[in-house]
């Protein structure tokens, strides 16, 4: 994906064009083809490219309009055809991207936002009315992040840069450790105060006056789907999801596909196949990419992955992950890290991975993500029963209720009680639901003071007379939204990741359907199945296990187990009231054992300390939170290792 950034001197002051360039050449790395600026006296936008498509290659960026607006966007147009059919008289013949919803902005400013299909953020500067436009799509795949002070704004899709070259001495968002405890943070957060990111689905407007934010897309309550026999139903996926794949293999490079041997990955394969093969398509290939660890239990993916290379005749790229964590390697953070949730040791990973994008000459890399949390990926019948508890159908509630204890293996009460907790306020659920239990080693003020356990259960919006199963759904979309909003891409390859599961099309149609299309008692992922029979293995859709890597998280604490002590000798996370540090330790050499504990947040916390001491030893954050100790060895630091960025 490309890159964006700007700065507006709210003061008038001129834009210090040394600082431009090097914001430029710290996003080099994910825009390595050139870089254009446009600047104005106190505003200067910037713009660095990464092709991925033959129109993108002819975009020239900052994009002046018709009506002397100056946009840069980074992303990929879905509904191209739709936008030129509405705008042919403002447009050139063959036009870019970039010129399409220039044109757009120009007709109906900042309501073309809700027409837009695709991946993408947008900056538009409006030099007469003095007015700044950040937007990003429907989901946030794409982000934009900005840094507001009383004299000047910044922002960039890159956070990166607006924490290296503020200048100042950032403060860490409570609110944002807990979202990232308990899920994910809210998409509009980032780690430091002072910095803020353009939540999905909305814009944000900036002028002399302040800031205001508006949402331009949600979902409609109306919109509701509803066919007399299920071959319409699997129909109607077929093509959204169709048009789906199509929409992402639009590149003029080759296309490279996360293959897992799952039922998503192995579905976008299979689609993608089918699109390609079809009549005067001029699509490029599509190989696979697939991690396999024979050592996991019931680790079984590369026994299925090699099916779909069967099927298509085709053998994959393929990376052993095996030795990750098998060997004990440094935690500390080497080069700079924007967000807490990475670890070095997985570097040798990360670079394996981009020998094989950069040796085929990939760009474009889809990804499976989504599938599991909107297409019942792990069937959760609650919301379902509990539509039947809020409808009054007690005798279709009791039937199902029987077949779905077999299937869950709990007892029918347990399934009705957890269903009926499901239909509480969360300020009351909280005490009921298992969701919402703290861990231990977590500070109890913080948890009280940031509603953490609140947090724990997800989405905190309320949808007065939707049906929980529809409320469910649209949590789903709003979690997901924060999972993007926090992705950040690899510091080693470069590519553009493509998500066919979170099209706006795709999600729409699936929000709007009965949810026994997507769960049924015995029918894992039952639309799909049924839907895609004869494009995907026969294998692969009676597939019945799901492989988990829950074994080398483990090996990996227990083979790097004295750093951690010794980092958690006297941690941070403690000195900003995050973890107790007993509980944790004990919590620690539990895991270590063999006992079961919450690995994912028992990781987050170790990437967490280690993520703010970095920031403590380039000074990005106030070093006074730290304890003596860990002051004694900041100090002792050596200058060049500071300045390693």
């Amino acid at each position: 994906m490309s890159v964006q950034a700007g700065i507006w001197n709210l003061d008038g002051k001129i834009v210090d064009r040394k600082l431009l360039a090097a914001i430029s050449e710290a996003m080099k790395r994910q825009g390595p083809d050139g870089e254009r600026f446009h600047l104005d006296g106190s505003i200067a936008l910037l713009y660095r490219p990464f092709y991925t498509t033959a129109e993108s290659r002819r975009e020239k960026q900052p994009f002046l309009s018709r009506r002397g607006f100056a946009l840069t966007w980074d992303g990929r147009l879905d509904n191209r055809d739709d936008l030129i059919a509405d705008l042919h008289s403002d447009l050139e013949v063959e036009p870019t991207d970039v010129a399409i919803v220039g044109a757009a902005f120009d007709r109906w400013e900042t309501n073309c936002f809700r027409r837009i299909i695709g991946d993408w953020a947008m900056s538009v500067w409006k030099p007469l009315q003095r007015d700044l436009v950040l937007a990003v799509d429907y989901i946030g795949i794409r982000h934009i992040f900005y840094y507001l002070r009383k004299d000047r704004i910044w922002w960039s899709t890159d956070l990166a840069p607006l924490v290296l070259f503020s200048g100042e001495t950032l403060h860490i968002d409570d609110d944002y450790i807990a979202g990232y405890f308990a899920q994910d943070p809210d998409a509009d957060l980032t780690p430091y105060r002072e910095i803020r990111e353009v939540p999905p689905g909305k814009f944000a407007q900036i002028n002399i006056g302040g800031l205001h934010e508006e949402r331009y897309w949600r979902f409609s309550t109306q919109s509701r789907i509803r066919y007399k026999k299920d071959t319409e139903y699997e129909e109607h996926f077929r093509h959204v999801f169709r048009q789906s794949v199509r929409r992402r293999l639009r590149s003029d490079s080759p296309i490279l596909a996360e293959l897992s041997g799952g039922l998503d990955s192995s579905s976008i394969v299979c689609m993608a196949d089918d699109v390609v093969a079809a009549p005067g398509t001029a699509m490029r290939r599509v190989d696979t990419l697939s991690f396999y660890d024979k050592t996991e239990p019931n680790g079984d993916d590369w026994i299925y992955f090699q099916k779909v290379e069967g099927f298509r005749r085709r053998i994959g790229h393929h990376i052993d992950t095996s030795q990750l964590g098998t060997c004990p390697a440094s935690l500390e953070y080497i080069d700079f890290v924007p967000l807490p949730g990475h670890f070095a040791a997985a570097t040798a990973l990360d670079a394996e991975r981009a020998a094989v994008v950069q040796n085929g000459g990939y760009r474009a890399v889809l990804s499976g993500i989504g599938g599991d949390e909107f297409l019942g990926g792990v069937p959760d019948p609650h919301a379902l029963l509990a539509d039947l508890i809020v409808q009054f159908r007690f005798g279709q509630l009791a039937k199902q209720l029987v077949q779905w204890s077999l299937v869950k293996r709990k007892p029918f009460l347990q399934l009705l009680w957890q269903s009926c907790i499901g239909l509480l306020p969360n300020s009351v659920g909280q005490y009921l639901s298992r969701d919402a239990t703290i861990e231990n080693w977590i500070e109890n003020k913080f948890a009280v003071r940031t509603q953490l356990a609140l947090r724990q259960l997800g989405v905190a919006e309320t949808f007065d007379t939707w049906l929980p199963s529809r409320r469910s759904y649209f949590g789903g979309v709003s979690l997901i939204a924060r999972k993007m909003a926090k992705w950040t891409p690899s510091v080693v390859t470069i590519e553009e990741t493509r998500y066919p599961y979170l099209d706006q099309d795709l999600i729409e149609f699936i929000l709007s359907i009965p949810a026994s299309q997507i769960l049924r008692p015995g029918e894992r992922r039952s639309l799909m199945r049924r839907s895609l029979a004869g494009i995907v293995p026969r294998e692969i859709l009676s597939r019945r296990t799901k492989q988990f890597g829950a074994r080398t998280p483990l090996v990996a604490l227990a083979n790097n187990f004295e750093q951690l002590l010794l980092a958690f000798d006297s941690p941070i996370c403690t000195s900003l009231g995050y973890i107790n540090q007993g509980a944790f330790l004990d919590t620690l050499h539990a895991a270590t054992n063999g006992t079961k504990v919450h690995t994912v947040r028992l990781l987050k916390a170790i990437s967490l300390e280690f993520w703010l001491r970095s920031l403590i030893s380039r000074g990005l954050i106030d070093p006074v939170v730290a304890s003596p100790s860990f002051q004694r060895s900041y100090h002792g630091i050596e200058a060049t290792n500071i300045e390693h960025l």
